[in-house]
């Protein structure tokens, strides 16, 4: 491992994260150059700040309080994760601290056409190679520089042409602090050639214990007339921070629906980036979130039409307790040749607590003159005349809020297209708000 030499008055946290990085060097093949752009870029723009416009609503000042050490090598066993995320029928990926456990990996019978593969063991394919840091360039976004920087390990999927993935892939990524705080910084990237589907599901489960950093970056490349379905589900423990920064490229005539379930404590945030690069393609970036205690949860988005005749929609809704808070930022841009663009973008928050925050930041930038576009923003809190007409039937007031509340984020998870998804996803919600409300009376 190479030291890493810092400036005086350079970010002592960040020297610390990147002490734990591997050895790259500009000769070492691809994602050894990956690493060392990473690294340069991160040691460029340094950590974050809120002076950052794209991070006024995120303050980082609780990550650098912790003394981040790397994750080491996979513990296989450590975690039984059989009993730890949602039950769905398929094929399963394990990531420890962001290391494949191919213990716990469940990856027999795939169909013909089909590769999931380790980082370092698909690095070497010229095409793997060119996709790494095509989407997420490492110049564009601090924590996906930090990512690069870490660049060893995570998982590739790849669908030749025509090829359908018969069941979920089920990417379940664990993070946890045995003996000290643990940063990890998995990568995933997601290849679908012409006509081919998968459904991919991300699982991002944070542990009790020491703190951790879950510092994720995925690219996904949906192919023409391809179609994917992606949905992640994270509940993080509440000293945890959860970091993700993904970019979709979609090609003519293809799908992406796109759904991320925030239900976890600590610190989230979701940055995406969705490229509507052909025509004819529909485009699905949706959400529902619930913060608790001291919870903050943000979700950042671009929708970039590129070309005409393309369909986006964008729906976020929040439930947020306590002293959380939630942040939406969400932007729709339309270029110039971009004609026939039908986009929608919606972010609802509803506070059951005086205490609580939500911060909303919805956007159009549009240069053509032939679309149909919209955004809004609401929040607020539960409505007294739907309580009231509960009430009048017979139900309890702590009955009443938590129906109301259930029916209000539900609705956005009815949103996910693929029903063995849709259903977990349900119950992870349910579970998470019958807790809520349990506290709530005791």
């Amino acid at each position: 491992m190479a030291p890493v030499i810092m400036k005086d008055g350079d970010d002592p946290v960040l020297s610390r994260l990147l002490a734990a990085a591997p050895e790259g060097v500009p000769d070492a093949g691809p994602l050894g150059r990956l690493r060392e752009a990473g690294k340069q870029a991160i040691l460029d723009s340094g950590l974050p700040t809120p002076r950052v416009e794209a991070w006024k609503y995120t303050n980082l000042n609780a990550l650098r309080k912790v003394a981040w050490d790397g994750p080491g090598e996979a513990a296989a066993g450590i975690v039984d994760v059989e009993s730890a995320v949602p039950n769905v029928d398929g094929y399963r990926v394990v990531l420890l601290n962001g290391r494949f456990d191919p213990v716990q990996s469940h990856l027999s019978d795939l169909p013909k056409g089909v590769r999931v593969q380790p980082l370092p063991e698909a690095a070497a394919d010229g095409r793997v190679a060119e996709m790494l840091g095509a989407l997420v360039p490492v110049d564009t976004a601090p924590l996906a520089a930090l990512n690069a920087a870490h660049l060893d390990d995570g998982v590739i999927v790849r669908l030749d042409a025509g090829c359908v993935l018969d069941k979920p892939l089920h990417i379940v990524a664990v993070s946890f602090g045995a003996t000290a705080p643990v940063a990890s910084h998995p990568r995933l990237l997601i290849d679908l050639e012409e006509n081919a589907e998968a459904v991919i599901l991300e699982t991002h489960l944070g542990l009790a214990g020491d703190a951790t950093l879950s510092n994720l970056v995925s690219e996904c490349f949906v192919g023409p007339s391809a179609r994917l379905r992606h949905y992640r589900l994270q509940q993080q423990a509440a000293n945890g921070f959860t970091f993700t920064t993904a970019g979709v490229k979609c090609s003519d005539k293809s799908l992406y629906d796109g759904f991320t379930l925030s239900l976890g404590e600590g610190m989230t945030r979701n940055d995406a980036r969705l490229v509507l690069a052909g025509e004819r393609i529909e485009g699905h970036i949706n959400g529902a979130y619930l913060g608790i205690e001291d919870t903050h949860i943000e979700n950042t988005t671009l929708i970039d039409h590129v070309k005409p005749n393309s369909t986006s929609r964008e729906v976020f809704k929040g439930v947020l307790t306590d002293r959380s808070r939630g942040v939406f930022q969400g932007k729709i841009l339309v270029r110039q040749e971009a004609q026939n663009t039908d986009g929608h973008q919606l972010n609802k928050s509803l506070l059951l607590s005086d205490k609580a925050e939500a911060d909303s930041k919805p956007e159009l930038e549009i240069y053509a003159d032939d679309v149909r576009c919209s955004h809004g923003a609401t929040t607020g809190a539960l409505e007294e005349d739907q309580l009231f007409y509960l009430r009048a039937r017979g139900i309890g007031d702590a009955e009443a809020r938590a129906l109301l509340v259930k029916a209000f984020v539900a609705e956005a998870v009815d949103e996910i297209r693929h029903a063995g998804t849709r259903d977990a996803f349900h119950a992870a919600l349910d579970g998470r708000l019958d807790l809520l409300f349990e506290e709530t009376e005791g």
